[in-house]
């Protein structure tokens, strides 16, 4: 099939058109400025494009003889995403319903199991877009996905270094509630069934084989790469300032955090009913290993690190070398990254 990525640049995307093209789809990777093949490793099979999602004209030029379009746009960075979200959906909704596209193919997020007047921002925004984007006329599924593992991944990098950094971490009672991770490997799995011409349709959960809380999640993370942390519980812990402090403590962008933290005061799990299950078989990575392989340096595989995955989520060569406690080094990691963002270009 002609596969148009929209949001190639990103996370799961800077793996799928790999992915894409091993299995033998022609490919067209698109993002907001024109992806530079050379960064993420692509050769002359992906033809690489500038999409605004949110431009009539460019949306519908590059619908244009494609037979399936995978949409990872999203614009958690922004203090606005929700507006934006929207309206790129409709923009790409309409764009589809006009053309010959066959198979829409949306990464969602897991909905809770709760009121939708209770459901975060993020979560709120996501459903939206999955709503439009299942109405556009084109046989179109969300795989509603939860954090997803693997070196790179915004939500797993920014646990991972809530994980790590402290020796002794306060844990708000309200994030206990429980999450179903998922390797990225397998989310990719999903989305081949997704693009299959008998795949899925409407909204299927995508989770991994175990469902964990989220102070067990961060314990995961650390035992994953050697250290040991104490967590204690925090009665009080205002939602606000919880994510104020999470976004001071790591080096994703402000936005995200505080948006992603929102969504963990309720169950992020998959329907018992509306769950993916792999056409071709064989058993979802767990865990424990998925997190062994996102903090290998050398794997090569989906969870490894990419050198075109996003700056903040990298280590400092020297920092990395130098011989310092953990907590240390990523403290020093995180005030360099303060520093350089504050300098002019950072």
């Amino acid at each position: 099939m002609k596969v148009l990525v929209l949001g190639a640049t990103g996370y799961i995307g800077s793996r799928l058109v790999p992915h894409l093209l091993e299995r033998g789809h022609h490919v067209v990777a698109a993002s907001s400025s024109v992806p530079d093949p050379d960064r993420f490793g692509w050769d002359e099979r992906v033809r690489a494009i500038r999409c605004d999602v949110t431009d009539d004209e460019a949306v519908a030029e590059a619908v244009r003889d494609v037979d399936a379009v995978v949409y990872l746009v999203h614009s958690l960075d922004r203090s606005d995403f929700g507006d934006r979200d929207r309206l790129a959906a409709e923009v790409v909704a309409a764009a589809v319903g006009a053309s010959d596209v066959r198979r829409l193919v949306y990464l969602s997020g897991l909905v809770p199991d709760v009121p939708e007047s209770e459901l975060s921002a993020h979560i709120a925004s996501r459903l939206e877009v999955e709503r439009i984007l299942l109405g556009s006329g084109a046989d179109a599924v969300a795989l509603r996905a939860g954090v997803v593992v693997g070196a790179g991944s915004t939500s797993f990098e920014i646990i991972r270094q809530i994980a790590t950094l402290f020796p002794v971490q306060p844990v708000p009672l309200w994030m206990r509630s429980s999450v179903q991770p998922v390797a990225v490997s397998d989310v990719l799995r999903a989305m081949d069934d997704a693009l299959a011409e008998d795949g899925p349709l409407g909204a299927v959960d995508v989770g991994g084989p175990d469902v964990v809380s989220y102070p067990e999640l961060m314990r995961a993370c650390s035992r994953a790469v050697g250290l040991t942390r104490l967590r204690v519980p925090a009665p009080v812990a205002p939602m606000g300032l919880v994510g104020l402090g999470a976004a001071l403590a790591t080096t994703a962008p402000f936005h995200t955090v505080t948006a992603l933290i929102e969504s963990l005061r309720h169950d992020m799990v998959c329907r018992p009913d509306a769950s993916w299950e792999p056409d071709g078989g064989g058993p979802l990575l767990g865990l424990e290993q998925a997190l062994d392989l996102a903090s290998t340096e050398a794997y090569a595989g989906p969870e490894g690190a990419l050198p075109s995955d996003p700056a903040w989520t990298r280590g400092n060569v020297l920092l990395d070398l130098a011989p310092l406690p953990a907590s240390t080094r990523a403290a020093a990691r995180l005030a360099l990254h303060r520093v350089l963002a504050v300098l002019p270009g950072g």
